[in-house]
């Protein structure tokens, strides 16, 4: 304890981290762009330190002004909504099925989402694609 309270004093104060802040209230499912963040002094545990991680990302919940933005708050933009008519992709081996599905939520590109297989109403989770194909099962 001794020895850390030397070194910031030889540093000349303390050590104060940045944290990541919205500039405005910004909704979820909106995409956050750099003029939406701004770095306000103070170190709270689990908040975002430089803004590089969440711009082009989507807001999962509302984010206010000047609270701290954590890593759960924002992910990869959604390309696949709610009720969606999404290709179902399955392949194992030789054996590869294509059809089609309703997705049951929203989900963006290495999201897991449930979706309803149209031709048995039978209900699969898969993995969204970068092109939003939902692939169930293991990876073509």
């Amino acid at each position: 304890m001794w020895r850390m309270f030397c070194a910031i004093s030889l540093l000349g104060g303390t050590a104060v981290a940045d944290t990541v802040v919205p500039t405005r209230t910004i909704r979820a499912q909106q995409i956050i762009a750099p003029e939406d963040l701004a770095l306000r002094s103070g170190d709270l545990p689990g908040a975002l330190r430089t803004p590089d991680a969440a711009v082009g990302m989507e807001a999962r919940v509302t984010l206010y002004p000047n609270r701290p933005l954590r890593p759960g708050d924002f992910g990869p933009p959604a390309l696949v909504d709610r009720n969606q008519i999404v290709p179902l992709f399955y392949a194992a081996g030789p054996l590869q099925i294509q059809t089609e599905g309703r997705a049951l939520s929203r989900g963006g590109a290495g999201d897991v989402i449930r979706v309803m297989n149209l031709s048995s109403r039978t209900t699969v989770t898969g993995h969204v694609t970068p092109d939003g194909t939902v692939v169930v099962g293991p990876a073509p």
